[in-house]
């Protein structure tokens, strides 16, 4: 049984009229009638003078009245009146004994009994839908909420590691410095933007030998791990330090590389790395390049997914998609 709570607020025409026309045929006698109500908790305040009538005057006054005036006293109370109307109604619906009906009148009170079931299984869906759709709503703001909110979250993060990044470029800041701060600003302007980090890491050797291997940081883009490399250099990065990256991507099955330099690359370097396309792929990256991108917060992967593209199917490891841009990607 459903709560009803739509209709029972208050008794709308066409349902009134229904108990009406109901409630005398289901009691058999005036005084059955007043116990119907009772029985739904209706307090003797509401019937009092009712009960007189039909103790003193009971030739003047009807089954259909009692029910009639009774409704009417619940339609008015409101929101107080709310449980008796819900009673009443329940205890309409789920009549099923007519054989306390006179015999004359139970096959109408079926027939009315039924209408009402009707009346209010048609409100009850109508609720429902309207649960359903409010329900639907709610979800669809609390995701539009949740959406918004992670968009603020990582708007914060951008610019934090924005600061970040742009505090490498104060000129106090020594060689080494601007070096160890690069890794640990890179890695936090790839995790603002979502993207799996795994921090510098070194190797150490089997033989006793220290450290033999020094990883500024690993990436992860649609499933496949990048190994990065940072370089901050007052001229260009040459062939020399290129080579080293390459050299820790061929020991490394499936590994892709991506170079991140706040210097350009000489024309040997791009060379080496076009001709190791064919052995790894690997990617170079100019920090301007990230600077640009921070600054219009446009998305990370996109762009690093058209550099890795541009090395895959046109053997250019240095591809610029900001070049000639003047706005996000």
């Amino acid at each position: 049984m459903t709560t009803m709570a739509d209709i029972t607020f208050q008794y709308p025409p066409e349902l009134f009229n229904l108990l009406v026309d109901t409630i005398p045929l289901l009691s058999r006698s005036k005084k059955d009638v007043v116990l119907f109500f009772r029985g739904a908790g209706v307090p003797d305040t509401m019937l009092a003078d009712l009960i007189r009538r039909v103790k003193t005057d009971a030739a003047n006054i009807n089954k259909y009245e009692i029910a009639r005036t009774t409704l009417q006293r619940l339609n008015e109370r409101g929101e107080a009146g709310l449980a008796y109307r819900r009673e009443v109604l329940k205890r309409v619906v789920e009549f099923a004994s007519f054989d306390s009906c006179w015999p004359a009148d139970q096959l109408k009170a079926k027939g009315l009994v039924a209408s009402i079931r009707e009346v209010v299984n048609q409100k009850d869906s109508f609720t429902r839908m309207n649960q359903a759709r409010e329900e639907e709503r709610a979800a669809r703001l609390a995701d539009v909420e949740r959406a918004n909110k992670a968009k603020q979250e990582q708007a914060a993060k951008i610019e934090a590691a924005k600061n970040e990044f742009y505090g490498l470029f104060v000129s106090s800041l020594t060689a080494q410095q601007r070096g160890k701060k690069l890794e640990s600003a890179l890695n936090n302007v790839f995790r603002a933007y979502g993207i799996l980090v795994k921090e510098a890491f070194h190797l150490v050797g089997e033989s006793g030998e220290g450290i033999v291997e020094q990883i500024d940081g690993v990436i992860q883009l649609k499933g496949v791990l990048h190994f990065a490399e940072m370089k901050w250099y007052k001229d260009p990065v040459g062939k020399g330090e290129i080579s080293e990256h390459l050299v820790r991507l061929i020991s490394r099955a499936e590994a892709r590389g991506l170079i991140i330099s706040a210097s350009d690359y000489t024309d040997p370097a791009i060379h080496t790395c076009r001709e190791f396309l064919q052995h790894k792929l690997v990617s170079l990256c100019h920090l301007q390049e990230l600077v640009f991108l921070l600054e219009w917060q446009a998305d990370l992967s996109a762009f690093l997914a058209q550099k890795i593209e541009a090395a895959q199917i046109h053997k250019n490891p240095y591809f610029k998609p900001l070049e000639g841009e003047t706005g996000p990607l």
